[in-house]
């Protein structure tokens, strides 16, 4: 069974920079539309940022020109280059795999906070 395992997170201060990565354990990773999601504190989870099979990326609007998503296939893995982060953005964040079906990470606490 295919397995998402996310690392990277952690404490940054407001302004800073984080990259979160995320492995998949298939030898099909390109196959997958990669996607990023959180879950701040009290909310549901919402959509960050996804990368079509090609390479294409699309953001949410409180993200865009801050976050950037991008993946390597020859590793099976995606990563989210994260910059300028608010208090905002603290969030467990998780990776998602789309494809003949649907897959998620176990999350990865990213707390911004001074």
């Amino acid at each position: 069974q295919v397995q998402l395992v996310e690392s990277g997170g952690g404490l940054v201060q407001p302004g800073g920079s984080l990259t979160l990565s995320c492995s998949a354990s298939t030898i099909s990773f390109s196959f997958y539309v990669m996607a990023w999601y959180r879950m701040a504190p009290g909310k549901q989870r919402e959509w960050v940022a996804t990368i079509s099979r090609n390479g294409s990326a699309d953001y949410d609007d409180s993200v865009k020109g801050r976050f950037i998503i991008s993946r390597d296939n020859a590793k099976s893995t995606v990563h989210l280059q994260m910059n300028k982060l608010k208090p905002e953005d603290t969030a467990v964040y998780y990776c998602n795999a789309k494809w003949v079906s649907e897959l998620w990470g176990q999350g990865t606490q990213v707390t911004v906070s001074s």
